[in-house]
């Protein structure tokens, strides 16, 4: 029996039993098998691996094969209560595009991101002067899928930026569970390894989506 990840944990508290989810970068179907189980949300997902939605359309769950950096424009305006993007932003081409498409396309985001400003990320540079492995960026430079890595200032900074709010916020060290924290406070930008943001728009688009279906899964 596999182990359920501390962050999946807290995705499945924070979303509300019912509700419409899009999981981007869904891979297996692990966390939507998992939200439609214990929630009985109705879940929708986006994969880019060809594996990976074979694995979930095997399980019965309602996924395509696209690329979340591209295809989210294909989205209707507030098609979902929730958009999901667990430990995916970092690998995101035009990361500042998709966190506010997230933001078009559900009245509220789940978003998890490794925090680059961890404190044993900036001991490694400063003591070996190479990029750090960590169990949040367990790669090594040159295979990382990681391209765009922040700290939890400038994921923060992001946000102020694109007008959203920062609705709840937990941090994440060595698998253990989540801490709630306040991300704006200079101590966690050194404390929390990994951070799984709540977020929605401070003032929210007055127009939802006439259907709750996506063109993609038209």
């Amino acid at each position: 029996m596999s182990v359920l990840r501390e962050d999946f944990r807290e995705i499945l508290r924070l979303v509300r039993p019912g509700s419409r989810v899009l999981d981007i970068g869904c891979g297996e179907g692990e966390l939507l098998e998992l939200l439609a189980k214990e929630k009985g949300v109705d879940g929708q997902g986006l994969e880019i691996s060809q594996a990976g939605v074979a694995a979930c359309l095997k399980k019965g769950l309602a996924v395509v094969q696209g690329d979340g950096d591209r295809d989210l424009d294909h989205f209707p305006t507030r098609a979902f209560d929730y958009a999901i993007l667990s430990k995916t932003l970092q690998q995101m081409r035009e990361p500042r595009h998709v966190l506010a498409e997230l933001l078009r396309i559900a009245d509220q985001a789940v978003v998890s991101v490794p925090n680059f400003g961890h404190w044993r990320v900036r001991w490694a540079l400063l003591t070996a002067g190479r990029m750090p492995e960590t169990g949040a960026l367990p790669e090594p430079w040159y295979s990382t899928p990681n391209i765009h890595l922040c700290t939890l200032r400038d994921f923060t900074d992001l946000c102020e930026d694109l007008d959203l709010r920062i609705d709840a916020c937990s941090a994440f060290v060595q698998g253990k569970p989540a801490r709630p924290i306040d991300p704006l406070r200079p101590l966690e930008n050194w404390r929390s390894e990994q951070a799984l943001f709540l977020l929605s728009r401070r003032r929210p688009d007055p127009a939802p989506a006439k259907s709750p279906k996506a063109d993609l899964f038209s």
